[in-house]
This record gives C-alpha cells, sequence and structure tokens, in this order.
C-alpha cells in the first residue's frame, strides 16, 4: 500500500512539472488570472496550482507564476517557457494569446539570445531592426542588400538566415529574415517563419502548429 502510495505521489510530481508553456490571457480581479498552459485556457486562484503552474499574484497586465521552481513574469499575449531552457526545442505546438492591443506577442530566442517578437501576418519575411540584430549578434553586414519602402522612405536592408528562432520548446532552424536600419519595438515574425506553421485562430487564442 505504501508503495503504491508512493507510486502515485510520484506520478502526481510528474504531472506537475508536465508543463511546457504558459502564457497570460487576462485578469480576473486581484484573485485570479485566466492562464493558457500547454495550449489550454485555465483560470488559476492566486495561491493555487493548475497543471505544474502555481500562480504567485496577478494584475490587470501581467501575472507572477512558479513552474518547476522557475519564477516567471508573464505579460498579456507574451508566451513564457514552463521548462529548462536547456532542453530540447523539439516541440510542436506555440499557443498565444491577443495582447490588450490585439497583437500576438511572444518571448523567445535567435540563435541563444532573448528577445520579444510579434506575430505579423503581413510581413514576407522576419524582419528586426540593425539594434536588435547588433544586441542578438547577427552579422547583417554580410548579408546581401535590398530596399524597402517605410513610412519614412526608401531604406537599405539587409537579408539574413537565422540559425534558429525559438518560442517555448519550438525550435525553427535556418529562417530567413532582413534587418532593417528604422527603430522596432519587436522582432515581426513574419512569413518565412510562419509558413513552417499550420495557424488556426478561436477568439483571442492563436495556435501554431509545426507542419515541416
Amino acid at each position: 500500500m505504501r508503495r503504491l502510495a508512493a507510486g502515485l505521489a510520484l506520478a502526481g510530481c510528474a504531472g506537475l512539472a508536465a508543463a511546457q508553456q504558459v502564457s497570460m490571457s487576462g485578469s480576473l480581479g486581484a484573485s485570479k488570472a485566466l492562464l493558457i498552459i500547454d495550449g489550454q485556457p485555465r483560470t488559476v486562484a492566486v495561491g493555487s496550482t493548475v497543471g505544474g503552474v502555481r500562480l504567485i499574484s496577478t494584475g490587470p497586465d501581467q501575472s507572477v507564476v512558479d513552474v518547476g521552481g522557475r519564477r516567471l513574469t508573464l505579460m498579456i499575449g507574451a508566451a513564457h517557457v514552463g521548462n529548462s531552457p536547456d532542453t530540447p526545442g523539439d516541440g510542436t505546438r506555440i499557443v498565444l494569446s491577443a495582447s490588450t492591443g490585439g497583437h500576438f506577442l511572444a518571448t523567445g530566442s535567435i540563435n541563444g539570445s532573448s528577445t520579444q517578437f510579434m506575430v505579423d501576418t503581413g510581413a514576407t519575411s522576419v524582419a528586426m531592426s540593425q539594434a536588435e540584430a547588433d544586441r542578438l549578434g547577427v552579422k547583417y553586414q554580410q548579408g546581401r542588400q535590398g530596399k524597402a519602402h517605410t513610412a519614412g522612405g526608401e531604406v537599405t536592408l539587409h537579408r539574413v538566415r537565422l540559425a534558429a528562432i525559438r518560442i517555448g520548446d519550438v525550435t525553427v532552424r535556418d529562417v530567413d529574415a532582413v534587418v532593417l536600419p528604422t527603430p522596432m519595438p519587436y522582432i515581426l515574425l513574419g512569413n518565412t517563419f510562419l509558413s513552417r506553421f499550420q495557424m488556426t485562430r478561436q477568439n483571442d487564442i492563436m495556435t501554431l502548429d509545426r507542419r515541416f
């Protein structure tokens, strides 16, 4: 009987450690938050644990959670990983919730360095500013040059190929991108990234399922 109880306890611990991706979809006052845990919307009260995610505190635009001993601050719409960043990025699904402005934002990395993304279905390519490329160590100066028309007029861009983009437990390799001299608050996730996924949207939830 003790062995059975111990086995059940271990199984329960394994379940608590299973959360791979967590994002905040909304706040229900100061005591509850609507979280997206591994693709499933869950209402979580402060101090409680659901799907391996413990809600520490919540507010109108952000929540603080504990996932497997790691404390994370979730902004509305930004995806966070619940497992260790050292685990292989061989997942196949990304789930994002819309921000208060209606945009789909994600926290991820390029070539191992953390950055912020925004989904842009109208963009042909992944796009970033030169300042962000410099911070991430992207050698855009060696890339092929081209021209782009922006609100400020015509600018010179550089075409590059990124070794890897990772969001949650999903890694996409060899992604074409452009680097622009204009300031940008986020890296735009255009179709050189999005075309690798089947996209579905239900209300404020966007799901990207890996195709290849």
